[in-house]
């Protein structure tokens, strides 16, 4: 696959026109498919509502600061839209397809599986689903090797991560080329098992679950939570890694909190999972062992330390919240 291939989006739903606007934006032309038998009025409809979007995203972005509004036909003129079809003739000539169809097994499967037989042998396929697993749509594609899934966070045309989950056939050449395609255009991709939830869906949804418990608990407002996440939760994981920073404070840290939080809630959805107790046992506390979750042998421990200290004052820098000394004594 070349870093400036032809890619195509099967639906040109929300994720679509995401897409879209992410490849389009680096440069690769895009056609979205219409998987839809439809009028050729509707199909009209449907395509100036996208093309639509498209446009008024792109002009977000250049009132952003990120291009020119000068830049946003040339831009435009690297996307188009089809029936369903005409689908065979640009299908025939990508290097990779996103499916992003509404989230139906059957469906997927039968747009999945007419997309394969369209394309070339080598042609990437990939599901956007965010809830069906990878193997339980791969059965419905010619040659599923170089079939996976491709997990975008919305909007796609902004959020640097994309989650790749490889089923039991795909091939690891496919993983290393999707993923240089995506850091060709800027995505941050991590590669993870096919899992419901994969990582990010599945963190979050424990997350916003705590979050509303909290409200209905009574324990602090809507407004004053969202406040602590921004300032206190997201702010420190803006640098620090969930897991970096268990080693940065210490796993036996959250081991003592996490039985604390149990016994004083009630609930074992605070239990520390099994790997917490054995990491202590093993002396793998964090960085003061050297070892964690992660392996910091071998590093200058305290410009590691200085180094992500000084990401945090950045961003307080960029939330206007870093402040000089107060040095009058009167």
């Amino acid at each position: 696959m070349t870093t400036r291939a032809n890619i195509a989006c099967l639906g040109a739903g929300r994720m679509g026109r995401g897409i879209a606007v992410a490849f389009a934006y680096a440069g690769h032309r895009v056609t979205m498919i219409d998987v839809k038998p439809r009028s050729v009025e509707d199909f009209a409809k449907l395509e100036a509502d996208a093309l639509g979007e498209i446009r008024k995203t792109f002009l977000s972005l250049s009132k952003l600061g990120l291009l020119a509004e000068a830049d946003i036909a040339t831009l435009i003129d690297r996307i188009s839209m089809v029936p369903a079809s005409q689908s065979s003739v640009p299908l025939s000539d990508v290097g990779m397809v996103f499916e992003g169809v509404p989230e139906v097994v059957e469906l997927k499967r039968e747009v999945l599986g007419t997309a394969s037989r369209q394309v070339k042998p080598d042609t990437i396929i990939a599901s956007t689903t965010s809830t069906i697993l990878v193997d339980d749509l791969s059965g419905a594609i010619e040659n599923p090797r170089r079939f996976l899934n491709v997990h975008w966070l919305n909007p796609a045309y902004l959020i640097p991560l994309v989650e790749l989950s490889p089923g039991k056939a795909t091939d690891p050449v496919i993983i290393d080329e999707v993923k240089a395609l995506l850091e060709g255009i800027g995505k941050v991709p991590v590669v993870c098992a096919a899992t419901p939830g994969f990582i990010v869906p599945r963190i979050q949804a424990l997350a916003m679950n705590e979050a509303a418990r909290m409200v209905e608990e009574g324990v602090a407002s809507a407004e004053e939570i969202d406040k602590a996440i921004r300032y206190g939760f997201g702010f420190r994981y803006a640098v620090l890694g969930l897991l970096e920073f268990i080693d940065w404070g210490g796993g036996d840290i959250l081991y003592y909190a996490s039985r604390y939080l149990e016994g004083a809630l009630g609930s074992d959805r605070y239990r520390a999972p099994e790997v917490i107790a054995r990491n202590m046992h093993e002396g793998r506390i964090g960085l003061r062992t050297g070892a964690g979750f992660l392996d910091y042998s071998g590093i200058d421990v305290d410009a590691y330390r200085t180094k992500r200290l000084q990401a945090m004052v950045d961003l307080l820098r960029h939330f206007e919240l870093a402040r000089p000394p107060v040095l009058d004594r009167s």
